[in-house]
């Protein structure tokens, strides 16, 4: 029998506004993002957990109003050019970088900063720079739900050019941790997996992926 080779094609990721997954954990944030150039002072601080869509929200609208996306590590304001700007990891960034941004933030047309946790936990020695944490609006994305979770986890299929079986999606939706990193992990090793065996993706293969991983063996008992 002839062996039928798969083609490894990939799509790039797409942060365009119609790929994002929207729910009830994140519709507060996306329409804080849509009410730029509206912004109190100015700022806006998008904070959420690993993965769950802030690097998408965030470059969408950093498209939408052609901003100058800087590096945490970057301290050039001056490259930000004087139109809104785009800081990810901001709890990452320089103080002295941070505090120019936001007070430069309402003449220059908007600044987004992005984050894991809440500016008020942000380190800040510089007094005027926590004052300024502290007043910032902050817009924030909740863990993953179960429309976010099956979104996620059909966009990956779909950039790696992937059909699962429709009976994939539930199986795996009340088996893997609920976050956006693992429905990732999870669609790589199904499609490894498959590719090394020359197998369709169905609900057994990912039972039989499931039950490999020592950290949900849990879930099988």
């Amino acid at each position: 029998m002839t062996r039928q080779l798969r083609l490894k094609l990939r799509r790039p990721a797409s942060y365009a506004r119609a790929d994002f997954v929207c729910s009830e954990t994140n519709r507060e944030a996306r329409k804080a993002l849509d009410d730029w150039p509206a912004w109190h002072g100015g700022c806006l601080a998008l904070v959420g957990p690993e993965g769950s869509g802030k690097s998408h929200l965030a470059l969408e609208w950093a498209g939408r109003a052609n901003a100058t996306v800087l590096n945490a590590a970057c301290t050039d304001v001056d490259s930000a050019h004087g139109g809104p700007v785009l800081v990810e990891d901001a709890d990452r960034a320089h103080p002295d970088t941070l505090f120019h941004l936001i007070n430069m933030a309402g003449p220059s047309g908007g600044l987004l900063l992005t984050a894991r946790g809440h500016p008020r936990a942000w380190s800040a020695e510089l007094p005027d720079l926590r004052s300024r944490l502290n007043a910032l609006h902050v817009a924030e994305i909740g863990e993953p739900d179960d429309a976010v979770l099956e979104g996620v986890l059909r966009k990956f299929f779909r950039e790696r050019n992937i059909k699962p079986a429709e009976d994939v999606y539930p199986y795996l939706m009340r088996r893997i941790e609920r976050s956006v990193r693992m429905a990732r992990e999870i669609v790589v090793r199904l499609d490894e997996a498959a590719d090394a065996d020359e197998r369709e993706i169905t609900r057994t293969l990912a039972r039989q992926i499931l039950e490999s991983d020592s950290r949900t063996l849990d879930l099988f008992e």
